[in-house]
């Protein structure tokens, strides 16, 4: 099953709560929620603070992507803080502190994610993929949204979906980056099975109809 989830970084966040809500209405089975620090990449988005209030009123399911430096310093306080699932970047720290960083997420009974940047080789996860729930394919440069889906990407997931399949693994594929139909029936075909959209979500004045669009592509 194709699982959607829309990304807040293109919804009004002035009324956030109502934005969310319309997208579970919708269909979406993910809300994803995109944190930047200025370090990792070059734009800072929202934290702890909106994650906590976002929680207070929404049951959806919460999928962190954790875009920062360092992020075992922060992992036990976004589950704490209502993420259902956390994800954080390989790029971002050390082997051992990404380990160290999985194994926080799950201690506090919730999934982990680890993604990986563009120029980052399928290679980079296989120290890491037997504990994970999730790997989340960047299919742009991650820090800024509204970027154009860079189809070079392709024959990533497809290698990081049988790395998946060839270990029986229970872990789910999420792309993230230029997500629309057309861009959607091409990471399906490659073995995604959740898709990150944002402006294709929340630029649409139909939300059901853009998730229902997407997910059927």
């Amino acid at each position: 099953m194709t699982k959607i989830a829309p990304s807040i970084l293109s919804a009004d966040f002035t009324k956030l709560g109502s934005e969310v809500a319309e997208c579970i209405s919708g269909g979406a089975e993910y809300i994803h929620f995109d944190v930047m620090d200025g370090q990792f990449v070059p734009n800072i988005s929202i934290g702890i603070p909106v994650l906590k209030s976002l929680r207070k009123h929404s049951g959806a399911f919460l999928d962190v992507h954790l875009m920062i430096d360092r992020p075992l310093r922060y992992a036990a306080d976004f589950c704490a803080a209502g993420a259902d699932l956390v994800t954080f970047h390989v790029e971002a720290d050390t082997a051992d502190n990404i380990k160290k960083a999985i194994a926080t997420v799950k201690e506090k009974g919730k999934k982990a994610g680890l993604s990986v940047k563009p120029k980052t080789p399928a290679s980079a996860l296989l120290p890491f993929i037997d504990d994970l729930d999730l790997v989340l394919v960047m299919t742009v440069e991650p820090g800024f949204g509204g970027q154009s889906f860079m189809a070079d990407m392709l024959p990533k997931i497809s290698e990081i979906k049988n790395y998946i399949s060839e270990r029986g693994l229970d872990c789910e594929l999420e792309v993230d980056g230029g997500i629309a139909p057309d861009t959607a029936k091409l990471v399906k075909a490659a073995g995604a099975n959740v898709l990150v959209a944002g402006s294709a979500v929340f630029g649409a004045a139909d939300r059901a109809a853009a998730i229902e669009n997407i997910r059927n592509a």
